[in-house]
């Protein structure tokens, strides 16, 4: 499967400057920022600073300092913002949406951290 990118995406201008965000964390390779429609009291977005469409995508073509550097910036986030059961919390959710049956509404791999509160069941039948 082809990945086109399309460097026009919201996190693409972000990562460029061109739209402002609410920076948690930024490292060598990823930046994580406060979702500017959070759906829990901790919804941070963590996204790679390379341009890659979805989890596969990045897991197929990032480095291997790429991917260390993004897994443990996710990591720490969840220890930031208190939701990790290391940091006190009550645990959170990690969400990769891929493409149109996924979900995902910016075509730029991102983890949402989801967390604050019980967030029930992950999935109902459809």
């Amino acid at each position: 499967m082809p990945y086109d990118y399309d460097n026009q995406n919201i996190f693409a201008k972000i990562l460029r400057g061109e739209i402002p965000n609410d920076t948690v964390l930024e490292t060598d390779h990823a930046l994580a920022f406060n979702d500017i429609g959070p759906q829990a009291p901790v919804h941070v977005l963590i996204i790679p600073k390379g341009p890659y469409v979805c989890f596969d995508h990045f897991a197929i073509e990032a480095s291997d300092t790429e991917i260390a550097d993004f897994n443990r910036a996710v990591a720490k986030v969840s220890q930031m913002t208190g939701v990790a059961p290391g940091a006190g919390g009550n645990g959170y959710r990690a969400i990769a949406n891929c493409d149109d049956d996924g979900g995902q509404e910016v075509p730029h791999f991102h983890i949402h951290i989801v967390g604050g509160h019980n967030l029930g069941p992950m999935l109902s039948k459809a």
